[in-house]
């Protein structure tokens, strides 16, 4: 494993439903990646599709994929000819009526290294994803869910989008060994909020995942869409996709400063070794009292039990 590894998010507007021309512009932007000599690519959350979740319309499970599809064909052909690790995210058909949000890991030649299936699952306006997803299995192993993928390039805590803003996923990623936290993304504004309340939003996005980092003592990745997506339903303005991608250290520094229109490969050198030097001056993993969080597993300590 190098302790310095080049590392790209894809930050991506999407037009359209057409998977095979969303394809081809993100396999453009991943070969363009490769040539600034990223070692690790992450792509944003439902990559291959508009953000379909704006209603609930039976139609767009047609959508979904096995998770041997098409679209995981091509991402997994990309990393072993440019030789490189590849986390990439999908609308999956896992059985009749069982769908998931699912991110992938692809290895170089080595193929798939593993998935991620998404924990927690919104149900906001304009973000019905509970119509469509099934939250990952969580009580199938002793990691409950939360288990990093190994890679060439070290443990990769892949979560995906809504898991961002738990610090308990962040937390149970870090203690299973993750050398960083990954989360591909698709958020952004309702364009009938003002400016002010945009402002907060995007700022509370950024800050939750550098807090991560910081209370981790890992470097995060996080991929974003941008552009505006309109809202099938006349009822509704659409998403502005806030972009934003970002990478930064185990402090929560940023190695690489958000953006919220530009669009391609945006790379960045991340250093596994600056985590250890980190977590020695700052030692919140031996300072934890695991004896004291028992109510952590509760949904809510009614009359303060």
């Amino acid at each position: 494993m190098s302790e310095i590894i080049s590392a790209a998010v894809i930050q991506q507007a999407i037009p359209g439903n057409n998977k095979t021309e969303n394809l081809a512009i993100t396999c453009d932007y991943i070969r363009d990646a490769a040539e600034q000599g990223a070692e690790l690519v992450v792509l944003q959350e439902l990559h291959a599709t508009q953000y379909f979740c704006q209603v609930e319309d039976t139609g767009n499970f047609d959508l979904a994929e096995d998770i041997d599809g098409p679209t995981a064909e091509i991402v997994a052909d990309i990393a072993a000819e440019l030789d490189i690790v590849i986390v990439m995210s999908g609308f999956e058909r896992r059985a009749a009526g069982l769908y998931h949000n699912t991110a992938q890991v692809f290895d170089g030649e080595r193929g798939r290294a593993g998935i991620f299936r998404k924990m927690h699952i919104p149900d906001d306006p304009g973000f019905y994803e509970k119509f469509y997803f099934t939250p990952g299995d969580g009580n199938t192993d002793t990691l409950n869910g939360f288990r990093p993928v190994q890679t060439r390039l070290g443990k990769l805590g892949v979560l995906v989008c809504w898991d961002q803003w738990y610090p308990e996923a962040a937390r149970l990623m870090a203690l299973a060994g993750a050398d960083m936290l990954i989360y591909p993304t698709a958020i952004g504004w309702d364009p009938n909020d003002d400016e002010d309340e945009q402002a907060r939003q995007r700022d509370s996005w950024i800050t939750i995942q550098r807090s991560h980092a910081i209370a981790n003592g890992l470097p995060v990745l996080v991929a974003n869409r941008t552009g505006f997506e309109a809202s099938p339903s006349t009822a509704d303005d659409g998403i502005e996709f806030w972009g934003s991608s970002f990478i930064a250290g185990p402090q929560g520094e940023f190695l690489l400063t958000p953006n919220i229109e530009a669009q391609g490969a945006f790379c960045a050198e991340v250093s596994l070794q600056r985590s250890e030097s980190v977590r020695r001056i700052w030692p919140f993993m031996r300072d934890r009292r695991v004896d004291a969080y028992g109510n952590l597993t509760r949904r809510w300590l009614d009359n303060n039990e």
